[in-house]
């Protein structure tokens, strides 16, 4: 009898847990993006093999009845040249928890700046802005580690091809950072061909804005271009001096797409920050890709990055000039 019980109790535990996955689903996604590459720095040069912002993670989403759902995005970096983790911690990349619903959704926890994937991100077509080919030029003010964590965000239901997204960032008290919560702004409108964005960003001194827009012409060539204004204070990829000063950087990309095979030119510039003398750059990106299948493709790229005197994106050395041939492999999953 004591036997049957437990099997009674186990099939019911069993049953109960079906129903309970029935009313949710959990998707694994990531992606494995490697490249060997040829890359000169100043008067040094290496063959590498680099790893373009791989990744996994795990989603999932459960209805609660009433248009109402629970969701959560938990996502890892790691280094696909050597297998060990990109150092950020576990779920750096993203770790949220949300709730949505005919109002929109609210999110809670860490995430990449959606200011950032309303502009700069969106037109970055030929590598989504990752490894040496990555946008050096765009200011991302929302430091990664003082600023990215402890959000809290609200993202309006879609009317008529628009939607928004503000969120904070809440300092807990943290001095180190100046004891002043971030805030981000970003917007979408689509249109047929046309497609819209801006994105807005505040930390304590710095701060940044941007607009971007990107129009397909017909089913084979792509436009996009996005303009920045910001101001840094040692919170950015552009500078780590306090009080370098405001400046515009602008990107222009294009894409020509023929069967599988992409083919991209893009050309960024950074204009002189105004407490830095000589500190503009130019960077310019010429890449071909050939799709395998829809979630795999091989790919080549040259890139460089043109410093004047007093500008150090991608180098770290005021002045010195970076490249890199690469060639590469990208796959979805």
């Amino acid at each position: 009898m004591q036997k049957s019980s437990r099997l009674l109790l186990a099939t019911l535990a069993v049953l109960g847990t079906s129903a309970a996955f029935a009313q949710s689903s959990v998707t694994i996604y990531g992606r494995v993006n490697t490249t060997v590459e040829h890359q000169k720095a100043g008067g040094e040069s290496a063959t590498v093999m680099a790893n373009n912002a791989s990744r996994f993670g795990f989603m999932g989403t459960e209805d609660l009845g009433g248009g109402l759902k629970a969701g959560f995005v938990l996502e890892s970096g790691f280094n696909s040249d050597t297998g060990v983790s990109d150092g950020r911690g576990f779920f750096a990349r993203q770790s949220e928890v949300n709730l949505s619903g005919n109002f929109g959704q609210v999110r809670l926890g860490r995430w990449t700046a959606p200011s950032y994937f309303a502009t700069a991100d969106y037109i970055s077509m030929h590598n989504h802005d990752t490894g040496s080919s990555a946008d050096a030029l765009y200011a991302y003010v929302m430091n990664d580690v003082a600023t990215n964590s402890n959000g809290i965000s609200y993202k309006t239901p879609t009317f008529s091809g628009f939607n928004a997204e503000l969120g904070t960032g809440l300092y807990e008290k943290n001095a180190k950072y100046g004891n002043k919560n971030v805030y981000d702004l970003a917007a979408n409108y689509e249109a047929g061909p046309l497609a819209l964005g801006l994105g807005a960003t505040k930390f304590d001194k710095s701060n940044q804005f941007a607009i971007r827009g990107l129009y397909k012409i017909g089913s084979q060539f792509l436009v996009g271009a996005y303009v920045q204004r910001s101001k840094n204070w040692g919170f950015d990829q552009v500078s780590a001096a306090e009080d370098a000063g405001t400046r515009t950087a602008y990107r222009l990309s294009g894409a020509y797409l023929l069967g599988a095979s992409e083919f991209h030119l893009n050309v960024g510039r950074a204009g002189k920050m105004k407490n830095i003398a000589d500190s503009s750059a130019l960077q310019y990106t010429l890449a071909y890709n050939y799709n395998l299948s829809k979630r795999t493709k091989v790919y080549a790229y040259y890139t460089k990055v043109d410093n004047k005197d007093g500008a150090s994106y991608m180098t770290g050395i005021a002045g010195d000039d970076f490249s890199s041939f690469a060639v590469g492999v990208r796959h979805n999953f």
